[in-house]
């Protein structure tokens, strides 16, 4: 069966799901019932996590409790990176855009355009974008790392200001150093 649960972070709910492959979602909870902050309709989240492992999800913080913890040392700046299996669905082309946002260095940034290129496609900065702003698996697989070509803050899914934060955090974190593990990434469908 598929899990997950929710953790509160100084930037809002995040709704973290998977199975035992691994974490398919890490995603910022935006859906606020009567916009009172821990109650909200997980349904729309649920439904996501249950077509990425083609199996029913359940709360379950057993499950979910690496992850989550692992999280809760990112927000405390004692961990840079992380160790639990990613588990990702995506096309062929998400996944390697993906995997390239793996590799941009905690407390720095990267373009859309030098993605692309490494990527061996250097027209393709917009199909760069849409992959990013696909990314099921937020701060873990760090997109809010991803800038404009001349350095300002772009698109994020979590919103611009959740984006400033999470930079900020990792610049003052890497500032003074933080603790390395390293994140696997499974070939998901």
């Amino acid at each position: 069966m598929a899990w997950y649960d929710v953790i509160s972070t100084p930037v809002g709910d995040v709704f973290v799901g998977g199975s035992a492959r691994g974490v398919h979602r890490i995603e910022f909870v935006r859906d606020h019932r009567n916009g009172a902050p821990g109650h909200y309709d997980v349904a729309h989240w649920t439904a996501r996590v249950e077509g990425d492992a083609g199996q029913p999800a359940a709360h379950d913080a057993e499950a979910a409790r690496g992850a989550i913890e692992e999280l809760r040392e990112y927000f405390a700046g004692a961990r840079d990176v992380f160790t639990f299996a990613l588990t990702p669905v995506g096309s062929d082309w998400q996944r390697a855009v993906w995997r390239e946002l793996e590799t941009i260095p905690y407390g720095t940034t990267t373009t859309y355009g030098a993605i692309a290129r490494k990527l061996g496609r250097p027209n393709a900065s917009r199909a760069v974008g849409a992959s990013v702003g696909r990314n099921p698996i937020a701060i873990v697989v760090p997109c809010h790392r991803v800038v404009g070509g001349d350095g300002t803050l772009t698109g994020y899914a979590g919103g611009l200001d959740r984006k400033r934060w999470l930079l900020d955090h990792e610049w003052s974190t890497a500032a003074r150093g933080g603790a390395r593990a390293s994140a696997v990434l499974v070939a998901a469908g």
